[in-house]
């Protein structure tokens, strides 16, 4: 059992170092599609991580499979969501022409056709 929660404590870990490097990378990059980068795709793993632990300190530690399964479905959830929130986020970030100081030279058929440029 000292071999689990070690392993749960280390994910736990791993979870907010990506959270804090996620939220470090929305202040410190340049551009709004940098940004959305950070702000999904590293706190996802981070999110990630701790749910693992969280799952498996419920069903080690807790002996409930009722707050485990809860976890995994909202683990589940955030995986499925911030994909899609941060495509919503590029697609309004282009349309807006919110793409920074540096213009991004997109291809024009990447973004272009959807809004009929």
């Amino acid at each position: 059992m000292i071999a689990v929660r070690i392993l749960i404590d280390v994910l736990v870990v791993i979870g907010l170092y990506f959270a804090l490097a996620g939220t470090l990378g929305i202040l410190k990059m340049p551009d709004t599609m940098c940004r959305m980068q950070a702000s999904t795709c590293i706190p996802t793993l981070g999110v990630l991580c701790v749910a693992i632990g969280g799952i498996l300190y419920a069903a080690c530690f807790l002996h409930s499979a009722d707050n485990a399964v809860k976890i995994a479905v909202v683990a589940l959830m955030i995986l499925f969501t911030n994909p899609i929130g941060s495509h919503v986020i590029a697609k309004g970030a282009y349309k807006a022409d919110r793409r920074g100081e540096k213009k991004i030279r997109l291809n024009p058929d990447d973004y272009g056709r959807d809004f009929n440029e």
